[in-house]
């Protein structure tokens, strides 16, 4: 790499970082662009050099949460799916998501990534605030985060399963109230639940709904 191409990437490195500092101590709303400038060290100019708006740069941390995701998937392999942990394929869609453990583990992936990337959810929560309630913006963010889930659930429809909906209703459902707990759940956590806890009641929540059954009093699996 050479030295522009080297200073470059790490100016966005240093924009992304200031950016994800500020938006969870002032808020996605009440960070200005000079203000991610400064706190990265870096004049306002080269922004724009990088994003075109702060909504561009929330689009790129969208984006880099997205590939920790895919990565966490391919590395842990979901257990049941056939394929060797850490083979870097591409995430397959021939996951049942009726098995506990399948469900389990893309639950857990996805809020982990969630906590890792808390500034993320939180920006975005905010930045669909300024969209208006009329704009299809946010339903169109949530059919594309939920893209994983819509793949799974088209792939056990085509099997035969019942599911409660359509595919891509039922995985933003899902992605709605994940993104939704994180938002509430993660930044402070005063109700003190565990990652354990949390991940354990959407697994039996969601599972009885992709089942089409209730679970089962005092199973304790």
């Amino acid at each position: 790499m050479g030295v522009r191409k080297e200073r470059a990437a790490r100016t966005e490195v240093a924009l992304k970082e200031a950016a994800r500092q500020l938006f969870v101590e002032r808020g996605y709303l009440n960070t200005k662009i000079t203000d991610i400038t400064a706190v990265a060290g870096r004049s306002a100019g080269s922004f724009y050099e990088h994003f075109s708006s702060k909504e561009n740069l929330l689009q790129a941390l969208l984006a880099d949460m997205h590939g920790q995701a895919g990565e966490a998937m391919a590395d842990g392999a979901m257990p049941g799916a056939g394929e060797e942990p850490g083979d870097g394929t591409e995430h397959p869609r021939e996951h049942d998501l009726t098995d506990r453990a399948q469900m389990r583990a893309h639950l857990a992936v996805a809020w982990r990534v969630m906590r890792a990337n808390l500034p993320v959810v939180v920006a975005l929560y905010e930045s669909a605030i300024t969209r208006g309630v009329r704009s299809d913006a946010l339903w169109e963010q949530l059919v594309q985060d939920t893209a994983v889930l819509r793949e799974h659930l088209e792939y056990l429809r085509d099997r035969g399963h019942r599911l409660p909906g359509e595919p891509v209703l039922v995985a933003a459902a899902m992605g709605a109230l994940l993104s939704t707990l994180a938002y509430a759940l993660l930044p402070s956590n005063e109700a003190g639940f565990s990652d354990e806890e949390v991940v354990g009641t959407l697994t039996e929540l969601l599972l009885a709904g992709v089942r089409g059954e209730s679970p089962e009093a005092g199973d304790p699996s």
